[in-house]
């Protein structure tokens, strides 16, 4: 009988250990949506999921790789196109591979550059020339729990106006204009005819649809969902079953490499929830008496040379919980009457530190430097940010969304290809809509330029667990009030010297 225990004993550790070594997938269990929303799994156990999923190179056993689609998620002949191709995509095993400067969920170095619509062609280009894709450089995710909250209620916003406006045709048998501001950012305007009709011709920086959208650099994309599941397939192969399931499609693995049901819906919520908890960027001001003074003179002298205009210092947002899915996610991606419950947490309290700034009356400020609306920086002088020839979302090739600047000085090269390495020459390229403010920059002495550049190199996505938004360059609290009100008494002394 002891014998018999025995290798019985023997057979499931070595059943065990079969399954242990060698290889296998990365991700060896997946998230279960509806134990996430009942509560059973806790936010911390979310967040370890995500950044898990986040940080995880995919392998063949995990589903990586789509030879049966597109990155579009159309059908081609598996066997045409490589595993990997840098061009068309895969192109990555992992999102912190490009996602990752300082720290996983940041910014990326040229190197790391996508080639934006090259993943949608049957047959795949290996060429990087303009006339098959639009070259553009990562993006940090720092804070972007908040930028998508800000462009829900803005959102709302703006298609609470238009409802109102439809209404007051209806009820006047007129036409009605109304302007479309939200925050204080201005939209144009649109017009409701009496038959319920609206003229969208003069509204400005975002779609007909009054939908803000945050993400991509032209302003493409709507959440971190939306997000997430469309980089899943284009550059890892990683499909989601929410968008490639049997139940939505059809198809048993979808992209024939063999492995279904490669990604959960409650893996994209973790991986989305995990992103939008990230610890928001802030500012370092360093205890040197000189680069301190000069930050804070820079801090205004942007303001009064018109930057601050787009790139606006700080907005408002009404409710700071965030909340899983988003209500305007498009099809394909988890609608909110898909699940019992929404997945909420507060990003002034929970999350990776350090968090939004609570205001008095249970909002947050928001300090992203930026308007979440198009622009076009192009002008006969200056036409370096238009160089893209294929429209995106049927967004114009001149146009970009508003660039976030609070990261801005640890998330170089700049521009939407990464290819300006210095502050001073993004600035130069500011055509178009910026080109009143570029002008205001060099019309200013050197040592002032110099003095906006430093300010903006003191915004900075900080440590991971840094406990205040603005400290010096050893992560200690600052006080910017003190340390203003310290420099304008040094520099009132300096003057009153004999």
């Amino acid at each position: 009988m002891k014998n018999w225990i025995a290798l019985l004993l023997a057979t499931i550790s070595m059943s065990l250990m079969a399954q242990t070594i060698g290889d296998g997938p990365i991700v060896t269990s997946h998230m279960d949506q509806q134990a996430m929303e009942s509560g059973e799994v806790s936010l911390d156990e979310i967040l370890q999921a995500g950044e898990h999923l986040f940080r995880a190179k995919f392998n063949t056993y995990d589903g990586q790789s789509r030879p049966g689609t597109t990155g579009g998620g159309a059908a081609r002949e598996p066997g045409t196109a490589p595993r990997f191709i840098r061009t068309s995509a895969p192109d990555s095993n992992s999102c912190a591979g490009c996602h990752n400067d300082p720290a996983p969920g940041g910014a990326g170095d040229i190197v790391a550059n996508v080639f934006v619509l090259a993943q949608v062609l049957d047959p795949v280009t290996e060429s990087v020339s303009p006339d098959f894709s639009n070259e553009r450089n990562t993006l940090g995710m720092n804070g972007s729990g908040a930028i998508e909250m800000l462009a829900r209620e803005m959102t709302a916003d703006m298609q609470g106006i238009r409802a109102q406006a439809i209404a007051d045709a209806a009820s006047s048998a007129t036409d009605v204009t109304k302007t479309l501001i939200t925050k204080g950012v201005y939209f144009g305007s649109i017009t409701a005819h009496a038959d319920g009709t609206v003229d969208n011709s003069h509204v400005e920086g975002v779609d007909a649809d009054l939908i803000i959208k945050p993400f991509h650099q032209k302003g493409a994309v709507i959440s971190l969902r939306e997000f997430t599941n469309n980089a899943m397939n284009h550059h890892h192969g990683m499909q989601s079953t929410e968008r490639f399931g049997v139940e939505r499609t059809g198809v048993d693995d979808f992209d024939q490499d063999g492995v279904s049901n490669e990604l959960t819906v409650g893996d994209i919520t973790a991986t989305a929830i995990w992103q939008a908890a990230l610890n928001v960027p802030g500012q370092v001001i360093p205890n040197n008496f000189t680069k301190a003074r000069a930050i804070l003179r820079g801090e205004r002298s942007f303001t009064t040379t018109g930057c601050a205009d787009c790139h606006v210092p700080y907005l408002v947002l009404d409710n700071p919980s965030y909340s899983e899915p988003n209500p305007y996610n498009p099809p394909g991606n988890l609608q909110v009457g898909e699940v019992d419950h929404v997945i909420e947490f507060d990003l002034t309290v929970d999350g990776f530190a350090p968090r939004l700034e609570r205001t008095s009356n249970d909002g947050a400020i928001v300090r992203a430097f930026t308007d979440l609306k198009r622009y076009n920086l192009c002008d006969d002088d200056y036409n370096h940010f238009c160089n893209e020839q294929l429209v995106q979302g049927g967004v114009s090739v001149d146009e970009f969304l508003s660039r976030k600047l609070w990261d801005v000085g640890n998330s170089a090269p700049y521009g939407h290809r990464g290819d300006l390495t210095t502050l001073t020459e993004a600035i130069h390229y500011h055509g178009g809509d910026a080109r009143a403010s570029r002008d205001a920059f060099f019309a200013l002495p050197q040592n002032d330029q110099n003095e906006i550049v430093e300010f903006l190199k003191s915004l900075q996505m900080l440590p991971a667990g840094t406990e205040h938004l603005v400290v010096d360059e050893f992560g200690q609290a600052k006080n910017k009030t003190q340390v203003r009100s310290s420099i304008e008494q040094s520099s009132q002394s300096t003057r009153i010297q004999p």
